[in-house]
């Protein structure tokens, strides 16, 4: 599948060879003049650029439409949420838990996917759910050139068989990262959600690690939730991600944080009946930045929806290969899932290096690799060459 992209969108290309889209990504051109021509309007007409992105040009309806095509959902179940952790902090907080409840997670997960459920755990209300994690598992990888254990002191994954045996009938909620951010074990989301709707729970996602590089299409899969922030594989603002939720998952939320946005009476704001709307604005109850939503939206539409999400990843897993390929298997480890459980991330265990002085170094030329947990990720995009990963390699080799 060819990808249709221009990388003049990108003038970070001039200067940096960034490999970590993992990380902070570099903007595009079309997220940061959105984000400018926003703000410039603010600075010459004040209020009135409300006025001027009303109706169809609404920052919130352009931001709901795009991302709803990007996740093959409806506009109405995309919220804008400023972090992955405001977005499950809300969901975490009015979920209706009930004294006995379990919720299922992964010992090594990301904080934006664990704490919001270790202060439910912690309610000294007698409503308090209990956390079940599950243990940090070695598995199966595909042979590179190197074949060994990961060694002892790096995260893992987790076992499908681990979280089937400890879903009980108390189960009421299973919260897991798509990819975990350090090693890149991802998820089978097809297959973690036929499990969970056959047991009638609620599978909750942060997509951080996935969004804009793999397939996430929440309701193919079963997902009733899904949180991503934007500035990561998804290339946009700092400060704007997104929000999915099902009708029936968002109906059972009670609203945590509030405020006049959310209420169908609009701006009629000395108007204080209780009544939020029914979609995704739900749990948007009041002013986002704005410029940084007009910004996330226009990348997604100049550079996602004009490609597909299967050649975005057929893209990335190739440019893996190629490093694979030329990588030194003498001074690195590559952890190489198995084909389910690959992601856009490619991490690497230095043999005789530690990893912050390997990336420290490549940052010295201008190549960017970050790490985490002992690894290095390699975590090339669709805007990413050949000869940027060969380029990166050598480097590698040579550190």
């Amino acid at each position: 599948m060819k990808l249709n992209r221009d990388l003049s969108q990108f003038p970070s290309k001039r200067n940096l060879n960034f490999l970590s889209y993992c990380s902070v990504s570099p903007l595009s051109r079309a997220a940061a003049t959105s984000a400018q021509e926003f703000i410039q309007r603010q600075l010459e007409v004040g209020r009135r650029v409300i006025f001027e992105y009303s109706g169809d040009r609404h920052v919130g309806h352009r931001f709901h439409a795009a991302l709803g095509r990007l996740m093959k959902t409806s506009p109405d179940n995309i919220s804008m949420v400023t972090s992955t952790s405001e977005g499950l902090s809300m969901i975490a907080n009015g979920y209706p838990f009930e004294p006995g409840d379990e919720i299922i997670s992964y010992i090594n997960e990301y904080p934006a996917n664990h704490y919001p459920w270790v202060i439910q755990s912690n309610r000294q209300s007698g409503q308090a759910p209990k956390l079940v994690l599950l243990a940090d598992t070695e598995f199966e990888q595909e042979p590179r050139g190197y074949t060994g254990k990961i060694p002892t002191g790096f995260s893992r994954g987790w076992s499908f068989e681990e979280l089937e045996s400890k879903i009980s009938d108390r189960t009421r909620l299973i919260a897991l990262s798509h990819v975990q951010f350090t090693n890149g074990f991802a998820a089978d989301l097809k297959k973690l959600g036929e499990l969970c709707g056959s047991r009638n729970i609620d599978l909750v996602v942060d997509a951080a690690q996935s969004l804009g590089c793999l397939p996430v299409y929440p309701e193919e899969f079963g997902i009733s939730c899904v949180a991503a922030s934007g500035w990561k594989w998804l290339m946009g603002p700092i400060g704007s991600s997104v929000l999915y939720t099902s009708p029936a998952f968002r109906e059972k939320i009670q609203i945590t944080m509030t405020g006049a946005d959310q209420m169908r009476q609009d701006t009629e704001y000395l108007d204080h009946t209780w009544n939020p709307v029914s979609t995704g604005k739900k749990f948007e109850y009041s002013t986002v930045s704005y410029p940084l939503f007009e910004g996330l939206a226009a990348g997604v539409e100049e550079i996602f929806l004009t490609n597909s999400m299967e050649a975005i990843w057929e893209h990335n897993l190739s440019m893996q290969e190629l490093a694979l390929e030329h990588l030194d298997m003498v001074k690195y480890q590559p952890v190489v899932h198995r084909p389910e459980h690959r992601s856009g991330i490619l991490s690497l265990i230095p043999k005789f290096s530690d990893a912050k002085q390997i990336a420290a170094e490549l940052e010295r030329h201008d190549i960017v690799i970050t790490p985490r947990d002992g690894y290095l990720r390699f975590a090339p995009h669709l805007v990413t060459t050949e000869d940027e990963v060969l380029n990166a390699v050598e480097a590698l080799n040579r550190a």
